[in-house]
């Protein structure tokens, strides 16, 4: 009977082990699988410069693009005559976008962007004529980020609509403060109207 109960007690170990074993080895299957499914994400390829903001996006920048050449006005906000804030404004108006009218207002919505992980449709901000300011005086388009630059459309001040490339740009590298990144699912941003009283260029 001693006997017996021993041979009992050893063929229920012996299952547990099985059992365990067999867990034990599905388990290294599931880490290994998801382990190799990790690394063939991070190897694809994932370059976020060279990603794009969504077909929205596209569909701004195109409209953007409609534009250039159009003469820089002060205070301007239409086809007549924009400046840089008036033209961001009028642009995304089109899309049914409502932001705030100021460069420096506009540089408080959304989240800081790094330069090497900006995207078409993220905006840039710019000190103004005086490179010695710390304040924002001027916004910008991204509409372009590969290996031939970061682009950018807007309204500048002897040019009116134009696209320039940041990377080559003696005048804008040392003005530029930031990029933010809006959320273009949102239809009305109200949170800051700060009015035009400070000159933009």
């Amino acid at each position: 009977m001693k006997v017996l109960k021993l041979n009992l007690l050893f063929l229920i170990s012996f299952s547990c082990l099985i059992s365990f074993s067999g867990r034990a080895q599905n388990d290294i299957v599931d880490d290994s699988t998801e382990l190799e499914e990790f690394i063939n994400f991070l190897s694809s390829e994932n370059d976020s410069v060279n990603a794009s903001n969504g077909q929205h996006m596209d569909d701004i920048i195109s409209y953007a693009k409609n534009f250039l050449g159009t003469p820089y006005h002060y205070g301007g906000t239409t086809p007549a005559g924009f400046d840089c804030s008036g033209f961001i404004n009028y642009v995304m108006g089109n899309f049914g976008l409502t932001l705030t009218r100021t460069s420096y207002g506009l540089a408080e919505f959304g989240e800081n962007v790094l330069l090497s992980e900006i995207r078409p449709g993220d905006l840039m901000f710019f000190k103004g004529r005086n490179a010695n300011s710390t304040g924002v005086g001027h916004v910008a388009l991204c509409i372009e980020s590969s290996e031939n630059g970061i682009k950018f459309i807007h309204s500048a001040t002897s040019r009116g609509v134009v696209i320039d490339n940041f990377n080559t740009s003696k005048y804008y590298i040392p003005r530029y403060i930031k990029a933010k990144r809006l959320d273009y699912g949102v239809e009305e941003i109200e949170d800051l109207m700060i009015d035009d009283s400070m000159v933009e260029e």
